[in-house]
């Protein structure tokens, strides 16, 4: 047995370590915002790109940084996101304004998508076992899910006890450890500089998925600039068709949309992003629902979200050790039904109790968890291990882009009805239909007003959040359907990988 064979198990510790930084990072955020909004002063603008940034620069070159992991080795790649995330943590940690941490979050998106890809290609590689791979899988895609679920807790935790800034600075640690333990045991893939890396498609990827972002968060706006509405627009499509057209003409290229004509390919990417879709936007509405409504500690409205980490932990590491069991299409297309009905249940929640509300996102949990750890499973197994860096990113991708739309679709939407259903008291300024921080505030210094229009505000808030949840539980039933028919024939028993170890 090789060194690299005896430590694989210690290296999906150490590998899983960095992916539940990159997790967390992308949520820790969701119940530290508004204290950062206070502490900072930034606007409402600036809020949503302090925590948009850091997805944003990660989907935009996470295409670009798994194919460079195959050219100059994925342990390099693993490193030197790791160094670059670190680095990341200190400024924004320490970051005086909310513009320079909004530039230290785009810097924390470069490590995050060097070190995501080199993750998945290492156990791809490493773990030359089908089912021992899948079980690996599994438990990397289950940690994502308790990263994506830590991360309110974590934010609420540091917040109750220390500044802002340390909701950043608890990743140097971490780094640390996972840096040495990297070269310890991570084993030295043997590089294919043959392979070109092309920088213009990973431009050309971020600027389509910055134009798509801008659109979104334009729309929502009572009062959009039609001219940046539709300059974005424009940047979106045109970088899109270029990057398509760019990918056709190349040898190597960032993408090959070839490998999406496997239908368990395929079914794993909407699985994820569907997914992660309604996880980061059910996360992201009820933790600023309690803590603006009902008056949660950042820390309570954390623990109260992790109800989904729960219910997904269970149903994760059984789906990926039973997966030759029972079969893609009930683990994918059966999870996302069973999510999709218990978020009506956590909407309907909101006026049957809290019991009622924990239930159903715990419940929400178990259907994803089902999902998630499946689909890495069906989307690393079903590519051949020379595109183990370019199935990682398209992987990941899936899950970033999945929660970077559920933050600009369904947090721009819930401000968006928020403002066109509020009833203001007779006599309250309009400034109160710009955000329900507003409402409170004026709130806060109106004697006369101030209890209607807090009463006004929750009411109008908690229409809003109803609707968003309806809206996650119609994803997920879409994603069921359209992967229930792709996986026809992925029932029980059947194989999951097209590219098994001793066909490599």
């Amino acid at each position: 047995m090789t060194a690299a064979h005896s430590n694989r198990w210690v290296l999906l510790v150490t590998v899983a370590a960095g992916l539940l930084l990159i997790t967390i990072d992308n949520s820790v955020l969701f119940t530290a915002l508004p204290t950062l909004t206070r502490e900072l002063e930034a606007d409402s603008t600036q809020a949503l790109w302090i925590i948009n940034a850091y997805p944003l620069v990660m989907a935009g070159l996470l295409l670009g940084a798994g194919t460079l992991g195959d050219r100059i080795g994925h342990r390099r790649m693993f490193l030197i996101g790791l160094v670059v995330f670190g680095t990341a943590s200190l400024v924004a940690a320490f970051s005086p304004t909310a513009d320079i941490l909004i530039a230290a979050r785009a810097f924390l998106g470069v490590g995050a998508a060097a070190m995501m890809p080199a993750t998945l290609a290492l156990i791809r590689i490493t773990f030359e076992n089908e089912r021992e791979r899948n079980v690996a899988i599994a438990i990397w895609g289950s940690l994502a899910i308790v990263g994506a679920a830590l991360g309110p807790i974590v934010g609420g935790a540091l917040l109750a006890h220390f500044w802002w800034g340390s909701v950043f600075l608890i990743n140097v640690p971490v780094v640390i450890v996972a840096f040495i333990a990297t070269l310890s045991v991570a084993p030295e893939i043997a590089a294919d500089h043959s392979k070109p890396w092309d920088l213009w498609s990973s431009i050309l990827a971020l600027c389509a998925l910055s134009g798509l972002v801008i659109v979104i968060k334009e729309a929502a706006h009572a009062h959009p600039s039609w001219v940046l509405l539709g300059a974005a627009m424009a940047i979106a499509a045109v970088a899109s068709f270029l990057f398509v057209r760019r990918q056709s003409r190349l040898t190597f290229p960032l993408l090959d949309f070839s490998l999406f004509r496997n239908p368990a390919l395929s079914s794993g990417v909407i699985a994820a992003a569907f997914a992660m879709f309604a996880i980061a936007g059910i996360e992201l509405v009820t933790t600023q629902r309690f803590q603006l409504v009902a008056g949660f500690s950042p820390l309570e409205a954390g623990l109260l979200v992790s109800a989904t980490a729960v219910g997904a932990l269970a149903t994760a590491w059984l789906g990926g050790a039973f997966l030759h069991r029972i079969g893609l299409r009930i683990l994918i297309a059966g999870g996302l039904a069973v999510g999709s009905a218990a978020t009506l249940l956590t909407a309907y929640g909101l006026s049957l109790g809290l019991t009622w509300l924990i239930a159903g996102m715990a419940l929400t949990g178990a259907g994803l968890g089902a999902a998630m750890s499946v689909a890495s499973s069906a989307i690393v197994g079903n590519a051949p291990v020379y595109r183990a860096g370019m199935a990682s990113s398209v992987e990941e991708v899936s899950y970033e882009f999945g929660g970077l739309l559920a933050v600009a679709i369904l947090g721009s939407l819930l401000s968006a009805l928020y403002t066109w259903s509020i009833v203001l008291p007779q006599g309250t300024s309009e400034i109160a239909r710009d955000s329900i921080f507003a409402a409170l505030t004026l709130a806060a210094g109106d004697v006369e007003n101030g209890p209607a229009l807090v009463q006004a505000a929750s009411a109008a808030f908690d229409r809003s959040y109803v609707v968003v949840m309806h809206v996650c539980a119609v994803i997920l039933a879409l994603g069921s359907i359209a992967t229930g028919a792709l996986l026809r024939r992925y029932g029980p028993g059947s194989a999951a990988s097209a590219y098994p170890s001793h066909l490599e």
